[in-house]
């Protein structure tokens, strides 16, 4: 499970994540990454389930779903960074694999993304 400490829980950060960060999306999920290569503090991560992905039960269940997956790979983030995962209607469809493999694939697209950012 993820830690407590890494939990995004103001607004503003969410925003600021949202806003200046590199995004990337698949069918089931948008992954939203900013960093600060000068902020070497912990990762932040911060998920987005909408009630247009099911009702309370279903939303629970991605959102746990999801904090599975990102806490397998916290150590694969930049430190600093802040991370949102949005979850699309599709999520509640998938199982945790594919989940999986949705995430790792937004989150590599919005690491060049990140990248190419950084080097303007």
């Amino acid at each position: 499970m993820l830690p407590a400490a890494y939990r995004m829980r103001r607004s503003a950060d969410f925003e600021r994540a949202v806003r200046r960060g590199a995004r990337s999306g698949r069918d089931s999920l948008v992954v939203h990454l900013a960093g600060d290569p000068t902020n070497h503090g912990p990762v932040v991560v911060g998920f987005v389930v909408s009630k247009a992905v099911g009702n309370a039960v279903v939303r629970n269940r991605v959102k746990r779903r999801l904090r599975a997956v990102v806490s397998h790979r916290i150590d694969q983030l930049p430190d600093g960074g802040r991370l949102v995962v949005r979850a699309l209607p599709r999520s509640s469809e998938l199982d945790s694999d594919d989940l999986a493999r949705d995430f790792d694939s937004a989150l590599a697209g919005a690491r060049r993304r990140l990248d190419k950012q950084r080097t303007r």
